[in-house]
């Protein structure tokens, strides 16, 4: 516990430096092919509430790529990133599934 000046006390559940901090938070963000449990709007409302960035195409600088389950076969974001991934950049690809997942843990 830590005391203010003004006598209000302060109860950390863990060091600040160590909460959990929600993979997507400050992650480049790319969705390739329709999903089928939401529209891609609210899927990046989503993102946003958890401090990621929506990016509409891969780059470099992606670190994820969401891949939706209406998609027919592999797209050209999933090649791209597959080449980024050959040449040794660190992106995630993940299923819509995963994806859920993700956005269903509770926000700090």
């Amino acid at each position: 516990m830590n005391k203010q000046t003004d006598d209000t006390e302060i109860i950390f559940l863990c060091e600040p430096s160590e909460c959990l901090i929600h993979p997507f938070n400050q992650k480049q963000i790319v969705f390739t092919g329709a999903l089928s449990t939401m529209t891609r709007s609210q899927a990046a409302k989503h993102v946003q509430a958890f401090g990621g960035i929506m990016q509409g195409a891969v780059t470099q600088d992606t670190d994820f790529l969401i891949l939706g389950d209406k998609r027919r076969g592999i797209s050209t974001k999933q090649v791209k990133a597959e080449h980024f991934i050959s040449h040794g950049l660190d992106i995630q690809i993940i299923p819509e599934a995963d994806f859920m997942w993700l956005i269903s843990m509770h926000k700090e």
